[in-house]
């Protein structure tokens, strides 16, 4: 049985990374959402610090209100991740990754930015002056999840790896911030421990046999 999103890993190191993650694209069978609803996607954004729980509390009156947004928010949420998705394969080396949809996905999640900065407003802090995005209750999560894939694609990307689906691996993606970049595995106490197994029981099996 899949696991729940108030269990899923966060393994990321960026809300957009773990967005991306929140659906499992690998294996023989159909994808598994963790957003599969407004109330999960509404949790997973408290969990990776994206709202508040205050903040959670003023979406889910909004969309309590209005069901509507609420599809409309998680609609959006999904095609920000799908778009990522598409970018990051494209810009990670070791995989091959589709550049023709990769530059649609861009001009797509360029909209999804475009619509939130609209959205957003000029806050005066104690030493400077912000964007704050998701003031609209309705559309505070879309737009604060465009704000973060925003951030992740402006920012340097040469650390964004995969866990090596070829070697076994689940094909979450993650910021290597290892100090020689050496990270392979989504997390070694998951992937990279099961794959370690299944090498060590093949080479066993392996001395085994008869030559």
């Amino acid at each position: 049985m899949p696991l729940d999103v108030s269990e899923l890993p966060l393994v990321g190191g960026h809300p957009a990374l773990d967005l991306v993650n929140t659906l499992e694209r690998g294996g023989n069978s159909p994808p598994h959402d963790f957003l599969s609803d407004s109330s999960a996607l509404l949790s997973w954004s408290v969990r990776v610090g994206m709202i508040s729980d205050a903040e959670a509390d003023q979406v889910d009156r909004a969309w309590h209100d209005e069901p509507a947004a609420a599809h409309a928010g998680l609609t959006a949420v999904r095609d920000i991740r799908e778009g990522l998705h598409l970018v990051m394969l494209a810009v990670i080396t070791d995989v091959d990754g589709d550049t023709v949809a990769a530059g649609a996905a861009l001009v797509g999640l360029h909209e999804r930015w475009s619509g939130a900065a609209a959205r957003a407003r000029l806050v005066l802090g104690p030493s400077q002056v912000r964007l704050a995005y998701g003031t609209v209750p309705a559309m505070l999560v879309p737009d604060r999840t465009a704000e973060a894939a925003f951030d992740m694609l402006t920012a340097d990307l040469i650390r964004v790896s995969r866990c090596p689906v070829r070697e076994g691996g689940c094909g979450w993606l993650f910021l290597d911030q290892s100090r020689n970049g050496s990270r392979r595995w989504c997390r070694m106490a998951d992937c990279g421990n099961v794959v370690k197994a299944r090498r060590l029981t093949e080479r066993r099996r392996a001395a085994r046999s008869p030559s």
